[in-house]
């Protein structure tokens, strides 16, 4: 969730503010100093009126609903333009086949820009073209989503959990007292949450899989008809809404699994602990 701007700190900040105070500080200091013989006595008055027009701005101008508004679209555009660093950094760690995809799509996009405005002649690109930039943004998150969980995925060995659980069900039954038993019964349903968080994850990704793909061929079918469209209106038939709706659901579903990547970690990491001397035995 974005932090509220602070609209006080937010208009000390403003540069007409800083020149207002610097002004009736210097008016002060040539008061003080250069201003003719009986006017030092005076250098208090642009400091008194310095200070009471920055109590006035502080208290009136940081309640303004305009000028909130003002702050919250600044607030708006570093957050995107952070966004935007941030997701450029994370390509960077994708793979070069990874890296190509996304980087076609983007390519497309800005093909799509060009050939819409090359066609119909037209300086500005409608709402819904303008929808490819937050897709493809979408894109790049999901696939970094896919890829990681495809690496966790891929460094989980199942049949080294089963063999475990195979191992712990043993041990239950060899228990030496009751305190003993409830621990490997533990560990058995930890193993076992493991197994159903691995194909919760494994659905997950192939939800993610499904959804880039949809998303390339989107991007293909807008060019085409970017092409041979008849007219600009045209464009409004193609479902833009529905895509975004779907990704706006797989979203959800990523994070209502992604405890599940921290849960496999910690599991994995309690029962690959060496077994205590009598389950060795």
């Amino acid at each position: 969730m974005r932090e509220k701007p602070n609209y006080l700190k937010e208009a000390l900040k403003e540069p007409y503010n800083i020149w207002g105070v610097f002004i009736s500080l210097a008016a002060s200091v040539y008061t003080w100093t250069a201003a003719p013989t009986g006017w030092g006595e005076l250098a208090w008055v642009p400091l008194a009126f310095g200070g009471v027009a920055e109590t006035i701005y502080l208290t009136t101008v940081p309640a303004m609903s305009a000028y909130r508004r003002v702050v919250d679209r600044r607030a708006r555009r570093k957050e995107m333009v952070e966004r935007g660093r941030k997701r450029e950094e994370l390509i960077k760690g994708f793979d070069p086949r990874e890296r190509e995809a996304v980087e076609y799509l983007r390519w497309m996009k800005n093909q799509i820009y060009q050939n819409y405005q090359k066609f119909t002649r037209l300086a500005d690109i409608p709402d819904d073209i303008q929808k490819l930039e937050s897709i493809w943004e979408s894109y790049v998150d999901m696939l970094d989503n896919y890829r990681r969980r495809k690496n966790h995925l891929r460094s989980t060995n199942l049949r080294t959990i089963q063999n475990q659980m195979q191992q712990t069900e043993r041990s239950i039954q060899t228990a030496p007292d009751d305190d003993t038993r409830r621990l490997y019964e533990k560990n058995l349903a930890i193993l076992r949450k493991r197994l159903q968080t691995y194909d919760d994850m494994e659905r997950s990704m192939k939800r993610v899989e499904a959804e880039l793909q949809s998303i390339e061929h989107f991007f293909g079918l807008v060019n085409d008809q970017v092409v041979v469209m008849p007219s600009p209106e045209h464009i409004s038939s193609l479902d833009f809404d529905s895509l975004l709706s779907s990704i706006e659901l797989t979203k959800e579903i990523l994070e209502q699994t992604a405890p599940v990547m921290s849960q496999l970690d910690a599991a994995e990491r309690s029962t690959e602990m060496r077994p205590p001397v009598a389950q060795r035995q």
